[in-house]
């Protein structure tokens, strides 16, 4: 009786632990247009947000205060906000495109709710 027990705790554990790391995030793949936090409110009021997104430029996602808001993909209709990490990997995915207005991302991460914890971003266009 005793190990029965013991092995009921053990795979309540084993279970708790693994609802956890299902609940930090699903990994997923979107893409989309990076867009600073700071702007990201005005890109999801226009009429068409994705092409607001796509027009959003280079130039202004870079400047010393929309980069410091942070980034995030506007993608199938939606804001998702980046982690730290991947708001290092944006600046420097729009630093690297040739691109001013338009590039399209691939942003790969867990994703939970409207955040994504980034583990990469690559242009595809």
């Amino acid at each position: 009786m005793k190990k029965l027990m013991m092995t009921a705790v053990a795979l309540a554990v084993v279970l708790s632990l693994s609802s956890l790391t299902y609940a930090q995030g699903e990994k997923k793949t979107l893409s989309g247009n990076i867009v600073d936090k700071a702007c990201s409110a005005r890109v999801g009021k226009a009429a068409n947000p994705q092409e607001a997104a796509g027009g959003h430029a280079k130039k202004c996602a870079l400047s010393d205060n929309c980069k410091a808001s942070g980034y995030g993909v506007y993608a199938d209709g939606k804001f998702y906000e980046f982690d730290s990490k991947g708001a290092e990997l944006a600046a420097a995915a729009l630093t690297k495109s040739a691109k001013d207005k338009g590039a399209v991302f691939k942003v790969t991460g867990k994703v939970s709710g409207d955040k994504i914890e980034v583990e990469s971003i690559t242009e595809t266009e």
